[in-house]
């Protein structure tokens, strides 16, 4: 934030294999940068840092309009269809080192599918992968998207009934991140209408937090 025209944002996408990861980085950096698509096995095989292009009109500073700058770090799954937990582990925590670790995390996404059950097996890894990653205060550095919304629209869950029907596991998650959560429509033809509107989410999480980073020092177990 140097530069008091401009502001970055740092964030990481973490999940499992196929929930939408690196499409979901595509959408927040508004480009294709990430590999994305359908596969029986885990697609990303390492971390790749992805910039976005300046955007206007999302914010301003003492009366000011700034340009915002968004940065996505894609990961791979965890767990992975050919890596171990600990490989995964060890990548990320390295990946966020090196690209994050003097400018520090504004946010890190567990990316969650909207169209499946979470279970309470599939969670905890979650929050224990996240926990190793980024310390004790990572409920405030962390939210959840929620992919494939479109598919549990389909299913006939829209977002003002959807939490009717989660799982008591799904609830307790969100609640321990306070509420902070976005769903995301995976359909190609809204992914620029929708960026806009993730991103003011986005925002707005980061500064209810006060606009506080994460300074992460990976070290190896």
């Amino acid at each position: 934030m140097a530069d008091t025209k401009e502001m970055t944002i740092n964030l990481v996408v973490l999940g499992k294999t196929q929930t939408g990861k690196s499409a979901a980085g595509n959408s927040l950096l508004g480009s294709s940068d990430f590999e994305s698509r359908r596969s029986p096995s885990s697609v990303t095989m390492c971390c790749s840092l992805g910039r976005s292009c300046r955007t206007l009109g999302m914010m301003r500073r003492n009366g000011c309009e700034l340009a915002l700058r968004v940065r996505v770090l894609d990961t791979p799954g965890y767990p992975h269809s050919a890596l171990s937990k600990e490989q995964v582990r060890d990548t990320v925590g390295s990946a966020l080192a090196h690209h994050f670790g003097e400018e520090g995390l504004h946010l890190a996404l567990l990316v969650l599918r909207a169209d499946l059950p979470l279970c309470p097996e599939e969670s905890d890894d979650a929050v224990q992968f996240i926990q190793e990653l980024l310390g004790p205060t990572w409920k405030d550095f962390t939210a959840v998207l929620l992919t494939h919304a479109d598919k549990a629209e389909e299913a006939g869950c829209s977002e003002e009934t959807y939490f009717h029907s989660a799982s008591s596991t799904l609830l307790s998650l969100l609640s321990s991140v306070q509420h902070k959560y976005i769903f995301l429509d995976n359909q190609k033809s809204i992914i620029k209408e929708e960026r806009t509107i993730v991103l003011r989410k986005l925002l707005n999480f980061i500064r209810k937090n006060n606009y506080q980073v994460l300074l992460l020092k990976h070290r190896k177990e």
